[in-house]
């Protein structure tokens, strides 16, 4: 049984920022399971038996190679969408996360072309399916 596809995933997306208006975003590559050259905040599944938050420092650690400074919970997200011709079902539990911008590095290179800071409400295109509404629901949390 595959998470997300046979029963409903758990996750968590990450926007990381360095507290001064910029936030990283990563390409994703062909070795993504989609939106292959798209770039995205970031984010993962929740492993079985693992606390939300160490899952959310996990998967920093993994993407990004650096450590949370501090965090918000910002809310969830029912995530429905279609992958290969299938449905998805996803909830995702949306973070904005504080990191040093001197620390964060591509750590994932296999599934990341680039890791890139941009300016908050400047990115880059094409961008993830999903990150548009996240940046609606969230407007007003993410300055």
């Amino acid at each position: 049984m595959q998470k997300g596809f046979d029963y409903i995933g758990v996750g968590i997306v990450f926007y990381c920022h360095d507290g001064n208006g910029n936030v990283v975003l990563a390409k994703r590559n062909s070795n993504c399971k989609d939106e292959h050259g798209n770039w995205d905040i970031g984010g993962g599944g929740v492993e079985f038996g693992e606390d939300l938050i160490e899952a959310l420092k996990r998967e920093i650690k993994e993407e990004y190679g650096t450590v949370v400074l501090d965090f918000e919970f910002l809310g969830y997200r029912d995530v429905h969408r279609i992958h290969n011709g299938k449905k998805t079902h996803w909830i995702a539990l949306d973070f904005k996360v504080l990191v040093d911008k001197n620390k964060v590095k591509n750590a994932e290179p296999h599934k990341f072309d680039e890791v890139k800071w941009f300016k908050h409400n400047e990115f880059p295109s094409p961008i993830h399916s999903q990150f548009p509404v996240f940046l609606k629901n969230y407007k007003d949390k993410l300055n």
